[in-house]
C-alpha cells in the first residue's frame, strides 16, 4: 500500500540528508512550508492516487513539538471552492475550515501539538489541537481552466504559517530535538519492518483511551512508542506468521476495496469514525486523504451494472436522468489500474462534469457519458479510457441529502455496442 504511509506522505517535506533533496523532486525545505500546485492534476503527477481534476492541490505539514503554528488565510472571491482539510497521523481529518464551513472569508487559526497548554491569543478565529506531534493539509483550491491560474496562484499566496512565537513577538521557545526519520523502503513496508515504521509514528501520537485495548496486544508482540524493532532478528517461524497475518489481512482489505462503491463512512474525524480501523484503512488505499461526505461524496466505479470488470477494450455509458443534488458542483475522474493514475488522452481530458465545456444535456437535465478508448463522435459527452482495466470516481461536491441518505439514484455503466 504504498500510498497509505504517512511516512511517504512525510517525504515531500521531513529533513533530508543531502542525497535525498537531490533525489527526491518533491522536497520544498521542510515543515511549515506549502507545496502549491496551481493547476489542475495531469497524468504527469504521481504523488497521490486518484487524484482530483476540480481543483488544485496544495500540501503541508507542520511539527508541532516546540510550539503551535498559527495558520493565516485570505478572502477568497464568492463562488470558488476551498477547504483546508486538515490530517493527523492516525489520517483522522481534525479540522476542515473552508468555504462550507467558515465560508469564503479570510480566517486565522491556530494548530497546536498534543502536549499544548497555553492560552488562546488575541485574534485566532479557533484553535485545534491535534493528537499527534505532525499533522498535514491537502488543501484544494478550485480552478476554472488554465486562464484562472493566475488567480489561484494569487490566493495560494495568501496561505501562511507563522509560528506562536513570532506571531506574538515574543522569545521563541528551545528547538525540538532533530528526529532521524526512517527511510521509506516501498518493499519492506510489505513486510514485518513495517513494525519499525509503525514504531516511529506511534512515537509522537498522543495515546487514546479509545485505543487502550488495541495499544495492550500491540506492546505484547513489541509493537510501541520508542520500541526497537529489528525484522532480521526475527526467527523464521516468527518472521513466516506476521507475514502470513499480513498477507491475510491484504486480502481482506482488499477484497472489500473491490466492492466498494463511495466514500461515506471512510474518512472524518476520531468521533466520527468511532474506533472504525478498517473503514480507515480502506479509505487510505482507495485514495488517502479523501474528504468526509459533508463535503464530497465519492462514487467509485470499478464494474459495470452487471458486476464485470471495466475493461477499456469495451465501451461504456453512464447516464442519469437529473444532475446531482449539489451545492457546488460534480465530476467523473477516469484513472487506470492498478496504479490509479489520471489517464493520458489525446485530447487532454481527465474529467468531465458539470463545468465541462460543450456538456450536452437531455431534454430534463439529465447527462449521458460515454466510456471509450477511441473517439465517439461528435455529440457525445466522450471521457477517454485506457486500453485496458479502468476505475472511475464521481465526485459530488457540497452533496444534498438526496446524495448522502442514498435517496438520488447512483447511476451505473452499461455496455454500449
Amino acid at each position: 500500500m504504498p500510498t497509505s504511509s504517512p511516512i511517504r506522505c512525510f517525504t515531500g517535506i521531513r529533513r533530508f540528508t543531502p542525497r535525498h533533496r537531490t533525489r527526491f523532486p518533491g522536497y520544498i525545505g521542510g515543515f511549515g512550508q506549502y507545496r502549491h500546485y496551481a493547476r489542475a492534476a495531469t497524468p504527469a503527477d504521481l504523488d497521490i492516487v486518484t487524484p482530483n481534476n476540480d481543483t488544485t492541490y496544495s500540501w503541508a505539514w507542520l511539527d508541532l513539538r516546540r510550539e503551535p503554528i498559527v495558520f493565516q488565510t485570505p478572502d477568497i472571491d464568492a463562488g470558488r471552492y476551498n477547504v483546508f482539510q486538515w490530517v493527523d497521523l492516525y489520517t483522522h481529518i481534525f479540522a476542515s475550515p473552508g468555504s462550507r464551513l467558515t465560508g469564503t472569508k479570510g480566517g486565522t487559526y491556530m494548530f497546536a501539538g498534543p502536549g499544548w497548554t497555553g492560552t488562546t491569543p488575541a485574534g485566532i478565529d479557533k484553535v485545534f489541537q491535534a493528537e499527534t506531534d505532525f499533522v498535514g493539509t491537502l488543501t484544494r483550491t478550485g480552478i476554472n481552466g488554465a486562464a484562472d491560474i493566475p488567480k489561484v496562484r494569487a490566493i495560494q499566496r495568501g496561505y501562511r504559517f507563522t509560528p506562536l512565537s513570532a506571531y506574538m513577538a515574543e522569545k521563541p521557545p528551545a528547538p525540538a530535538p532533530e528526529l532521524d526519520f526512517p527511510v521509506w523502503h516501498e518493499e519492506q513496508a510489505k513486510g514485518p519492518s513495517f513494525i519499525g515504521y509503525l514504531n516511529f509514528l506511534i512515537g509522537h501520537a498522543k495515546p487514546n483511551p479509545a485505543d487502550a485495548n488495541a495499544l495492550k496486544r500491540f506492546a505484547a508482540i513489541g509493537i510501541g512508542a520508542e520500541k526497537s524493532f529489528d525484522a532480521a532478528r526475527l526467527d523464521k517461524e516468527t518472521a513466516a506468521a506476521i507475514q502470513a497475518g499480513i498477507d491475510a489481512a491484504l486480502k481482506k482489505l482488499n477484497a472489500r476495496v473491490a466492492t466498494n462503491k463511495d466514500n461515506i463512512g471512510l474518512f472524518g474525524s476520531r468521533e466520527y469514525l468511532k474506533g472504525d480501523y478498517e473503514s480507515r484503512a480502506i479509505g487510505a488505499m482507495i485514495g488517502i486523504y479523501g474528504q468526509n461526505e459533508q463535503d464530497a461524496v465519492y462514487f467509485s466505479y470499478q464494474a459495470d451494472k452487471d458486476g464485470k470488470p471495466l475493461d477499456g477494450t469495451k465501451s461504456y455509458e453512464l447516464m442519469f436522468k437529473e444532475a446531482p443534488p449539489v451545492s457546488q458542483f460534480w465530476s467523473l475522474t477516469m484513472y487506470n489500474l492498478p496504479q490509479r493514475l489520471l489517464v493520458d488522452n489525446a485530447i487532454n481530458r481527465y474529467s468531465i462534469g458539470d463545468r465541462t465545456e460543450g456538456l450536452t444535456k437531455d431534454g430534463s437535465g439529465g447527462v449521458t457519458i460515454t466510456l471509450s478508448n477511441t473517439d465517439p463522435g461528435k455529440g457525445k459527452n466522450w471521457l477517454p479510457t485506457p486500453k485496458g482495466p479502468f476505475f472511475m470516481v464521481m465526485r459530488m461536491y457540497g452533496p444534498g441529502e438526496g446524495i448522502t441518505k442514498g435517496k438520488w439514484p447512483r447511476p451505473e455503466p452499461t455496455i454500449v455496442n
